[in-house]
């Protein structure tokens, strides 16, 4: 078994979201030569951990088939200290596929004692929101700006591994290296997308309500600051977000809709009127020109300028007809107060996820 050990001058703010003390955290990856742990040979386990003001990572590579038991030694030890694993997609890979390993080689379980906090788990709820092709690590990767030198997928690479035990070439065995490497120093780079939950999940302060002709546009600041700008769509218009600022632009509806009451039970409809009327007064209307409202017909109209709404917020809300679930609030200069804004906004955000 070759041991590679390295220290990168790094820092992680993100950490924080892992909600657990660093001197606990093993970030791990593994390089292997098939699908199946039952089978197929690990050559590779790769681990990278915070250290004082820097970072140290530790490569146990397999020199021949028969180190697999040392590195799975060593690895067991290292993690006996630093128990808390991070990875991507290691609940339904790197672990599993090691604990068969353990199994096939005659040891016992290494990650008994061990937490698991899978990056590509807090990811997946987050893959609509921000238009992502797909979920891996290096599409993740771009999409955050973090740029690498490896290539080679890891299916690409076993190839690769195969030559080195038999030809001992020192360059196969730096691409072996460098794209486990390079898996290595993202993942920490990757917590920087989980700052997008906390940025949508509040601790927003409203900044200025501006009109221009028939559109509204609303700002407020975060106290987080999201790692790449971000564009998404909600059910009342665009929001864009870059570093601690969002602005949400929203096109107000100009013309009639419908204010439609629940007790319907209560009020006459007016069909030459075209509107419904409180039986209270209604009662003084010539029965000809009444008859009982339904829900559909229980409606008073209004005409002017609409802001569309997430959900009911503001009262008196509008439709354009009875169960349209598109609704709207009469538009007024400065109806945006501090809670109004809050919830507005907090609906918005809830429903594009």
């Amino acid at each position: 078994m070759l041991t590679i050990e390295k220290t990168y001058p790094m820092s992680c703010p993100d950490l924080k979201y892992l909600e657990t003390s660093p001197d606990r955290l093993t970030f791990f990856d593994i390089e292997t030569t098939g699908f199946t742990g039952d089978y197929s040979a690990v050559y590779l386990i790769g681990c990278i951990f915070p250290s004082e003001d820097s970072w140290r990572m530790v490569q146990f590579f397999a020199d021949s088939p028969q180190a697999q038991k040392d590195m799975l030694s060593a690895f067991s030890e290292l993690i006996s200290r630093r128990p808390v694993l991070v990875h991507f997609n290691g609940d339904r890979f790197d672990i599993p596929f090691l604990q068969k390993r353990c199994i096939a080689l005659g040891k016992p379980d290494i990650f008994e004692d061990t937490e698991s906090i899978d990056i590509l788990k807090r990811v997946r709820p987050l893959k609509k929101l921000l238009e992502l092709p797909d979920l891996k690590q290096k599409t993740v990767e771009r999409f955050l700006g973090i740029n690498r030198e490896d290539r080679y997928s890891g299916g690409e690479l076993i190839p690769v591994y195969q030559s080195w035990l038999k030809e001992h070439k020192d360059r196969l065995l730096e691409l072996l290296l460098l794209h486990n490497e390079e898996d290595l120093l993202g993942m920490p780079k990757l917590l920087s997308i989980l700052r997008f939950p906390a940025f949508l999940e509040g601790g927003f302060r409203f900044l200025s309500e501006t009109r221009k002709d028939d559109t509204l546009y609303l700002s407020w600041r975060s106290e987080t600051e999201l790692p790449v700008p971000v564009s998404v769509s909600t059910p009342v218009g665009n929001a864009q977000a870059s570093g601690t600022d969002l602005q949400l632009t929203v096109p107000l509806y100009r013309g009639e809709l419908r204010h439609f009451y629940k007790d319907f039970a209560n009020y006459y409809y007016l069909p030459e009127e075209d509107c419904a009327i409180h039986k209270s007064v209604g009662e003084f209307i010539d029965r000809s020109a009444r008859k009982k409202a339904t829900a559909k017909t229980c409606y008073t109209r209004a005409s002017g300028l609409f802001v569309p709404e997430p959900a009911e917020i503001f009262p008196g809300t509008l439709r354009r007809e009875y169960g349209d679930k598109a609704c709207f609030a009469l538009y007024r200069e400065g109806m945006f107060c501090d809670d109004a804004a809050q919830r507005y906004l907090a609906e918005a955000l809830r429903r594009c996820r």
